[in-house]
């Protein structure tokens, strides 16, 4: 019987915010995951250099998770200056944990209809289930023919499945969504407004302490 389905929330976390966090915390609760591993990207492939150095965001991801023993901080990517693909970290942590462990890597509704831009993007499935954490009333027909017929052939309604095979399946999700975005995190900073109840306030108080996005 392999062990129960490990999460991975990744992403820039440029900062880390409210909105990342709740979205783990109902996917996990809603697939019955006892670990998430939240992995800041240390280079990202399809945006411009973040505003906060790799340290600093995570440093901040540390602090945000701190609390919640559901949590857990993954370096994989992080330290690498080179572009970081999530295949490849995929790939890395099927290595780590063995054929038979269930992965289920979490994506917002919007990142899931780019998901056929994500390099060698067919192969995340060969090594993770993919769990599309989306708004109530959220449609899929805006995504590529491809992107639509890898969901025809994969999609599930049953969460249990994403426990039963270590790969393979996706799954939509309606969670609640915080209106919250990294970007106006940062433009708030730059003009002086208030971040609070944004991001979590030991991360609030380390991006005023250390002149984070000013």
């Amino acid at each position: 019987m392999p062990e129960r389905a490990v999460g991975l929330l990744g992403g820039t976390f440029d900062p880390i915010h409210l909105g990342h966090l709740r979205i783990a915390e109902e996917v996990a609760e809603a697939l019955g995951i006892n670990a998430v591993r939240i992995l800041p990207t240390g280079t990202p492939p399809h945006r411009r250099a973040p505003g906060a150095p790799a340290e600093a965001r995570l440093a901040m991801t540390r602090l945000a998770i701190a609390g919640n023993p559901r949590f857990v901080l993954d370096e994989h990517e992080i330290h690498k200056t080179e572009p970081c693909y999530m295949v490849d970290t995929l790939e890395a942590l099927r290595r780590e944990l063995g054929p038979a462990q269930p992965l289920v890597l979490i994506v917002g509704g919007d990142a899931f209809l780019g998901l056929d831009s994500w390099h060698d993007w067919r192969r995340l499935l060969d090594f993770a289930h993919i769990a599309v954490a989306h708004r109530p009333g959220y449609e899929t027909a805006r995504g590529s023919a491809e992107l639509r017929a890898e969901l025809q052939a994969r999609k599930t309604d049953q969460a249990q499945d994403l426990q039963t095979a270590p790969a393979g399946r996706i799954y939509l999700l309606a969670v609640t969504q915080l209106d919250i975005s990294a970007s106006d995190i940062r433009a708030r900073r730059h003009t002086g407004r208030s971040l609070r109840y944004l991001v979590p306030e030991s991360v609030h108080d380390f991006i005023l302490q250390h002149r984070l996005y000013s």
